[in-house]
């Protein structure tokens, strides 16, 4: 049988996390030629954009990865974002997976823009199912209910003792352990600055930002760099570099975590623990256009779950209540859950793989771009 021809287009390093469960299973399968590409890393100085090339990209060249700017001759396409240029890979099945589920209207948006395109679009519970069948931008694209290949790892246990994890990071193993892990656009990781590293004093304070936190494109270097100061100043706190792409990890060593719109508190909900929402002002968070920046307002996202607060000066308080959850907290988490996750039980990325290839072998999926 022939071999099919596979590339999955990472655009952004940290996108890989997405993948990483579904490349193990594919990367060297007999019936894939797979290979890999990074096209969209970019650093902007001043006002220039340079292309950036992280050295964790040849450590994955040397476990076998291989990279690629070629766009046509591929049979599947997995993707974790929408392509502005479709009409260069050919015609070819388009998988996507999305690198970053929430609360965002991103995906919603950017399929708008490609309506010609057909996406077979994989996601992680009925929520995502039912709003895009109701938001009026699925046109020919098709939803397949699989469940998240993201946290597999996670529920597979990969990632071995928290001890030894903290103890690499300089951390005391035996604190419980905060993650701060705010999203670049809408944030509060202005807002909470200070009071972040004050006020979990008595826990081990793990900061992830995002990506974009770094590159100065979407967001200053700025943001990077108040807590490139600050984290100076507290021996309990560590801040990951922008090469720490995975943040898989870190859920698992930590006992809660503080975002606000960002992904991380939409899969801190899957591992039965407890985060945190910092409430932003969601009335007033639009695009240039006028369309909302969150699809669901966060000050009532996973509300009675997750304690909510609204200034830094709560964050003491609402660590004790989500290391301490209440029986309806608990119950009420169950219910989000259930409607957000689909089967946390780590095959996600084995129905994402049997259900990619009977979409090809069935036929008739493949991309056609008009022109």
């Amino acid at each position: 049988m022939k071999k099919l021809k596979l590339l999955f287009r990472i655009g952004y390093a940290y996108h890989k996390a997405a993948f990483d469960p579904v490349i193990e299973l594919l990367k060297d399968n007999d019936k894939y030629d797979v290979w890999f590409s990074l096209d969209m890393e970019k650093k902007r100085y001043f006002i220039f954009d340079f292309p950036y090339r992280s050295h964790i990209i040849s450590e994955w060249e040397k476990q076998g990865y291989r990279f690629t700017n070629e766009t046509s001759g591929f049979d599947i396409i997995i993707t974790g974002d929408t392509l502005r240029n479709s009409k260069d890979y050919g015609k070819t099945m388009l998988c996507f997976l999305n690198h970053g589920t929430g609360i965002k209207t991103l995906l919603y948006r950017n399929l708008s823009k490609v309506p010609n395109d057909k996406y077979q679009i994989f996601v992680e519970g009925q929520h995502r199912v039912n709003s895009l069948q109701k938001s009026g931008r699925l046109r020919k694209n098709e939803v397949h209910l699989i469940g998240l290949p993201k946290l597999d790892f996670y529920f597979q246990g990969r990632f071995g003792g928290k001890q030894k994890i903290l103890e690499k990071l300089g951390l005391d193993h035996q604190k419980k352990t905060v993650l701060f892990a705010p999203t670049y656009k809408p944030t509060c990781m202005y807002q909470i600055k200070n009071d972040i590293f004050e006020q979990t004093l008595d826990y081990n304070l793990i900061i992830k930002l995002h990506p974009y936190s770094w590159m100065g494109k979407y967001a200053p270097h700025k943001q990077h760099r108040i807590y490139e100061r600050r984290v100076k100043k507290y021996s309990h706190a560590i801040l990951l570099p922008f090469n720490e792409y995975n943040i898989l990890p870190y859920y698992f060593v930590a006992d809660t975590l503080i975002s606000e719109a960002s992904s991380t508190v939409f899969d801190f909900l899957a591992f039965n623990k407890f985060g945190i929402v910092f409430d932003l002002p969601c009335d007033k968070l639009n695009h240039s256009d006028g369309e909302p920046l969150l699809e669901i307002d966060n000050r009532t996202f996973l509300q009675g779950a997750f304690p909510h607060i609204s200034s830094g000066k709560q964050i003491n308080h609402a660590v004790e209540q989500a290391l301490n959850p209440t029986e309806n907290m608990k119950q009420k988490a169950n219910e989000y859950r259930e409607n957000l996750f689909y089967k946390l039980d780590g095959k996600a990325s084995l129905r994402f793989v049997e259900k990619m290839e009977a979409l090809y072998y069935e036929g008739g999926h493949q991309n056609k771009p008009e022109k």
